[in-house]
């Protein structure tokens, strides 16, 4: 069994303002050649001309389309972990409905960006090894609803351990953001929100009758 592979790492870490710029400046071009042509048709001569620039000055900060595609992703979980913990955070003292409903709008708009470039960001996260930050990001949203569901106990069925019932319901919701975002189904926006909304509430809730009894 092997481990996970070694992040493909930038060729130097800028120090002055005008580097910093200037990988800021491919790390938006990189972003942008990946929404237009996806991991597959990204290069470094593609990601060059997007920041115009040669390409012997981006090699300067990065050996090759792997380094910037992880940074790219670096950046974007971030970002992602940033905005909606924010937001989740800001929700603690909302009713179970509108904490729930809210908070899986704030993720669904965090992960609404092209659909080609959070394609490239699922699909290549674990292969480039940049699934640190992302994991980083369940984890601290999942701390989160713990913090919720612990504040809001008396909602919940007495049966579910709340790190197993936090774990079943941020992998539920991202996976199905992360799908409804890439599938594009017939599905508007607000119908989507009010059934996984009730998915997730249905999960919580306390059972009318105990799970042995379900099948009698």
């Amino acid at each position: 069994m092997t481990g996970d592979p070694a992040p493909a790492a930038p060729r130097r870490a800028p120090r002055q303002q005008r580097s910093r710029e200037m990988v800021e400046r491919i790390l938006d071009a990189g972003r942008q050649v990946l929404i237009t042509h996806g991991y597959d048709g990204a290069s470094t001569n593609r990601i060059a001309q997007a920041a115009g620039i040669s390409p012997g000055s981006l090699y300067q900060y990065f050996p090759n389309k792997d380094a910037i595609a992880g940074a790219v992703i670096d950046r974007y979980s971030d970002q992602l972990s940033a905005r909606v913990a924010a937001s989740v955070a800001e929700r603690l003292t909302l009713s179970a409905p509108d904490y729930v409903r809210e908070s899986i709008a704030a993720l669904l708009d965090a992960l609404d960006v092209h659909p080609e470039f959070l394609r490239a960001v699922m699909e290549q996260t674990p292969r480039l090894g940049t699934g640190g930050k992302l994991l980083a990001f369940e984890q601290r949203i999942g701390e989160l609803t713990v913090a919720y569901l612990t504040i809001n106990r008396k909602q919940v069925r007495p049966d579910a351990p709340l790190d197993t019932a936090s774990w079943m319901l941020v992998r539920m919701v991202e996976h199905l953001c992360v799908r409804y975002i890439l599938d594009r189904p017939p599905i508007p926006r607000e119908r989507f929100l009010d059934e996984i909304s009730a998915m997730a509430l249905n999960y919580l809730r306390p059972w009318p009758n105990p799970p042995q009894d379900c099948f009698a």
